[in-house]
């Protein structure tokens, strides 16, 4: 069932391991708003490239960006608020996500590095290998405080 919104969007975001899918849902299900995992977005040349344990580069990462970019341009047309979890390490991807109808709220996940190893390495069934952290860390740009706070309606 969608839900008549106002067009807002929360970006669940951070390092793989840091909990997104779980509070994504959790947040979706509270919110009574449709959830979608930036994970399913991926192409089958991402995933496998990740799966062979090869950190991805910005020109990969860029139609999964579109992708994520097309669904909230597509709850924005229904004007449905929407909860996605995606990692949006870089400054400049959460740049592009904002280009479009909507509003979009980030909802960042800080994890210590040893908290998030000791997840990976008991995570089973997920493309992304435990070895591709240390790149996913190197990469994180974390966002930048936010003076004026408002909650989530």
């Amino acid at each position: 069932m969608s839900v008549v919104g106002s067009g807002v969007f929360l970006i669940v975001m951070g390092v793989s391991g840091s909990g997104k899918s779980t509070v994504g849902m959790a947040l979706a299900t509270k919110l009574s708003w449709p959830f979608v995992d930036g994970d399913a977005l991926h192409s089958a040349a991402n995933i496998a490239k990740m799966a062979a344990g090869h950190p991805l580069t910005d020109a990969d990462r860029a139609e999964w960006l579109a992708a994520i970019r097309r669904q909230m341009d597509a709850w924005a047309a229904a004007n449905v608020d929407g909860v996605l979890a995606c990692s949006a390490l870089h400054r400049s991807y959460r740049d592009e996500l904002r280009r479009g109808p909507g509003e979009m709220r980030l909802v960042f996940l800080d994890v210590a590095p040893d908290v998030l190893a000791a997840r990976l390495a008991h995570r089973h069934g997920h493309f992304m290998p435990p070895a591709l952290l240390p790149s996913q860390l190197a990469t994180l740009q974390r966002p930048r405080p936010v003076r004026r706070r408002s909650p989530v309606p």
